[in-house]
């Protein structure tokens, strides 16, 4: 079973069809890539999946049950991780009390689990600052941050979150050279640790690094679906891809 699975899903907007019928399979430990061009849905998918938009038609399963029509908090707290393209940090906060607010549901003062559980906590926002490379600016306001640093920040909260499921809008655009190594290094190791990773992403050097399987989209609807090498071998994608339609 799909640890996700997208089911004939439908979204409009003013009559013009954002996502069209659209079915999706979502595996753990799979590298998915959504391609498309502008306005192919790709974002509109995501904001469905984790109740940012409501559907017109259509189911989103997770782990067998149906998660449509819950907001997005609910989704976020059964292990549904999202990235978005502005990131969203709390600028005044430190690098690690932006890790830490991840944690919200678990930190309420009246939850049981005391110094113990605290320590568990701190463990998990270490860890994720590890993993991604910023443990020595923990105290470091996101303000501060370089750009790819702040991007790693990103990242860091989502592995903190000790969500199964990771969904990513475009995490490594405007990364330079080094720091699109390490980012494609953490990726891969979530995905062996057994991680459901879907990304959008418009790099193609990037997605053919880090894919397992493509899935393009265009006008909402899914073209094709397979192996990286075959998706974009493909002419007839690459012409919708670049803008250049057969009549």
């Amino acid at each position: 079973m799909a640890r996700l699975s997208v089911k004939a899903l439908d979204k409009r907007f003013d009559g013009l069809a954002a996502i069209e019928h659209l079915d999706l399979d979502l595996e753990d430990g799979v590298i998915t890539a959504l391609v498309g061009p502008n306005g192919a849905g790709k974002t509109t998918l995501f904001n469905l999946i984790t109740g940012n938009l409501a559907a017109d038609s259509g189911d989103v399963e997770f782990q067998g049950h149906s998660i449509i029509g819950l907001p997005p908090y609910r989704v976020a707290r059964l292990g549904i991780a999202r990235s978005f393209q502005d990131l969203r940090l709390f600028s005044h906060m430190t690098v690690r009390e932006n890790v830490a607010t991840v944690q919200e549901q678990h930190a309420w003062l009246w939850q049981p689990g005391g110094a113990g559980a605290r320590r568990a906590r701190q463990a998990s926002v270490a860890m994720a600052l590890d993993k991604t490379g910023l443990t020595s600016l923990s105290n470091s306001r996101a303000v501060d941050l370089s750009y790819a640093e702040r991007k790693f920040l990103s990242l860091a909260r989502i592995i903190a979150s000790s969500a199964g499921i990771w969904l990513l809008d475009e995490p490594a655009s405007g990364l330079d050279p080094a720091s699109r190594g390490r980012f494609v290094a953490a990726i891969k190791k979530a995905a062996a640790e057994g991680t459901t990773i879907c990304l959008i992403e418009h790099n193609l050097d990037i997605v053919t690094e880090l894919a397992d399987r493509i899935v393009f989209l265009d006008r909402g609807r899914k073209l094709a679906d397979g192996a990286p090498g075959e998706i974009l071998r493909n002419p007839d994608l690459a012409e919708v891809y670049f803008g250049r339609r057969r009549s």
